[in-house]
């Protein structure tokens, strides 16, 4: 078939770049066995002043993430593995000592090994008494937790149900 025969849809449908590129068990690339580009179905429209956020891994686990990350190697910030950190203990929690979240009058400051299960606001997202220092131990202790990052270390999961969408009004993410 020439390229002047082609019908138009597979013309429209062939882009320079795929969202998603189907390749069979051999790595190849077929164009007939390749998935709908469903993303001009949403209506990414938007006005001026307005957003459009996209959330790539919405149904990965915290553990799909971390095995991810061990397989690629990326560069990761300290502050997901142990570090000493003074905190508060406060509602079941570690606040963080910052200029951000200060101790409240009767509260007492420790220092404990800690590290982040979440990077988020400092208001809201706090550290787990830790020691785990490298990627397969953070693995480890996710395959065996019975809580979510989310609900072990963020405030707002702790407070009400309301908190977050609160978040989402006021343009937090």
């Amino acid at each position: 078939m020439l390229a002047s025969e082609v019908p138009a849809t597979i013309k429209e449908r062939r882009s320079p770049r795929n969202d998603f590129s189907f390749r069979d068990e051999f790595g190849q690339w077929n164009l007939g066995a390749q998935r709908p580009e469903l993303l001009d179905l949403y209506n990414t429209r938007v006005h001026l002043g307005e957003d459009m956020y996209v959330f790539p891994i919405p149904n990965w686990t915290e553990l799909d993430v971390w095995q991810y990350i061990a397989r690629e190697k990326p560069e990761l910030p300290p502050i997901y593995f142990a570090h000493t950190c003074q905190v508060i203990p406060r509602n079941g929690l570690l606040v963080p000592l910052t200029d951000l979240t200060l101790a409240r009058k009767g509260e007492t400051v420790e220092t404990r090994e800690v590290c982040f299960r979440n990077v988020d606001d400092i208001s809201c997202a706090f550290p787990i008494a830790s020691d785990t220092a490298t990627v397969e131990a953070i693995i480890a202790r996710t395959a065996l937790t019975q809580i979510t990052g989310r609900g072990a270390t963020l405030m707002d999961d702790q407070t009400s149900e309301e908190s977050m969408e609160k978040r989402k009004k006021e343009r937090y993410f």
